[in-house]
């Protein structure tokens, strides 16, 4: 990396990505030699929690370096405060967005120089607000129907798909082909030669799950993980048995949730998640060649990783608003010039973590207020422990109906899961019960681990409004712009 500018940083940030999906992480159901090869370069952490499990509040999160009971982004649709690229900006970066942030305002500035928008992939609800993205514009050029909840209707079999289609117009006018696509476009003519900070929003692998063929063949007869199902479904809290309930009465995202799939219909739907998420690795080794043409690979930070996980049928559920690992743990690589280590970090660390991490590695003063913790020293292999517990929380939405705030707290082997408005919870012993099927919340054995655990989130609570005041005074000079 030259020592005579600031390394470029290219963040690469996927929708909906479980933890259990790069191959080089020990997942060898996968195919993704792409990022096995970021994984190589870099370091890579394997038990890496998001601050939310639902899209914007858990960008929110990350973008601001706070949690989402700070900036006040509990769910999605609402407005965000701010975001940590205004410094970048400031320090004279070019900061540039293709791709999906999911911010609101949808095209709001939040630091970004140029922003060339791409939403989700489905967005035909009438629970969702219209908008004419970049990908829905590049589609009606091109004279066709864009593959959506409206269009999968009409197919006879749609009730059984649980969400897994073929892409089926041409490759290049696929959701995450297009952005990385448009974002090695920049790469190429960008006549610039400040350093740049360029966010990739790849749209997949959230649903509808859409592989092309030939990534789709990849998979056919591959073994891969069986769905957590040997779990007793009254077991689990009213708010998740409701949610439950509301993804069978509703095909959000062109998925047709049941109650009792078939192994093979759970299986296909696993094998078209997956083979989007190969998908994704061409576009990334798309994305790590333009670099190379341009001349700077040598001089950019990347980091790659996904803003919630993807149930898949585990524990019965659809996408995420749970606190289960498929939820709430993603995949997490950061690759430095020059830093070529292979190392797996096994520590917990939060999403969030991220944002100083990267203003860090830009040079930038990290503001005092922010929550988020670098991990630049894991970076060198240096033992820099920085948290005992993760957390993250979510409020109600239009689908996470049966509770007004649940959170967790992961610490130890041991993770708990709160809600406000009942006294049933979660908590598990994720050295004994690795796949969650075990809730111990009411066993008396475990009543001094409960109150612990408890009582780490009302400290965590109460810390977090002292060390947010900075937080609240930036805003309020700044305009929350």
């Amino acid at each position: 990396m030259s020592v005579e500018r600031r390394p470029n940083i290219v963040f690469i940030l996927t929708d909906q990505q479980r933890f259990d999906t790069i191959r080089a992480l020990g997942f060898k159901h996968m195919d993704t030699p792409n990022l096995d090869r970021l994984v190589r370069r870099g370091t890579s952490f394997t038990r890496m929690y998001v601050s939310s499990p639902s899209c914007a509040p858990s960008r929110a999160s990350l973008f601001t370096g706070t949690y989402p009971h700070t900036n006040g982004v509990m769910r999605n649709g609402e407005p965000w405060p701010w975001s940590w690229v205004t410094l970048l900006n400031k320090a004279g970066y070019r900061c540039v967005n293709v791709g999906k942030m999911h911010t609101n305002p949808v095209e709001g500035a939040f630091g970004f120089h140029e922003r060339h928008v791409v939403e989700n992939k489905d967005r035909a609800h009438p629970n969702v607000a219209f908008y004419l993205d970049q990908w829905d514009k590049a589609l009606w050029a091109r004279g066709v129907e864009k593959p959506s909840r409206v269009t999968y209707r009409r197919r006879e079999d749609y009730g059984e798909r649980l969400g897994a289609f073929i892409w089926e117009l041409d490759e290049s006018l696929h959701a995450d082909v297009f952005v990385a696509d448009l974002a090695c476009l920049w790469l190429e003519r960008y006549p610039g030669k400040e350093p740049f900070f360029l966010q990739i929003g790849l749209p997949g692998p959230h649903p509808p799950y859409d592989p092309t063929p030939e990534y789709l063949a990849k998979y056919a007869d591959r073994p891969l993980p069986e769905p957590i199902r040997d779990y007793d479904l009254e077991s689990q809290p009213a708010p998740l048995r409701a949610l439950r309930r509301q993804h069978l009465s509703d095909d959000h995202d062109a998925i047709v949730h049941l109650a009792e799939p078939s192994p093979q219909q759970m299986h296909r739907q696993r094998t078209h998640y997956y083979a989007n998420v190969s998908m994704i690795d061409t576009q990334v080794g798309k994305v790590l060649d333009a670099l190379e043409t341009r001349g700077v690979l040598d001089d950019t930070i990347i980091v790659f990783t996904s803003d919630h996980g993807d149930c898949l049928n585990d524990h019965g559920h659809s996408q995420k608003w749970t606190m289960y690992e498929q939820s709430v743990r993603v995949p997490a690589i950061v690759a430095v010039p020059g830093i070529e280590n292979d190392l797996r970090v096994d520590d917990l660390v939060s999403l969030m973590d991220l944002g100083p991490t990267v203003l860090e590695l830009a040079g930038v003063d990290v503001p005092s207020w922010m929550e988020a913790k670098s991990l630049r020293p894991y970076l060198n292999g240096e033992d820099a422990s920085i948290r005992e517990s993760v957390f993250s929380e979510h409020a109600n939405d239009k689908i996470l109906e049966g509770t007004q705030f649940m959170t967790m707290v992961r610490k130890g082997d041991w993770k708990l899961v709160h809600f406000v408005d009942i006294d049933e919870g979660q908590l598990f012993d994720l050295e004994a019960d690795p796949r969650e099927v075990t809730n111990r919340w009411d066993d008396p054995d475990c009543a001094a681990v409960k109150q612990s655990l408890l009582l780490d989130m009302l400290n965590w609570r109460i810390q977090s409004d002292r060390i947010t005041q900075g937080f609240r005074r930036h805003l309020a000079s700044v305009g929350q712009a």
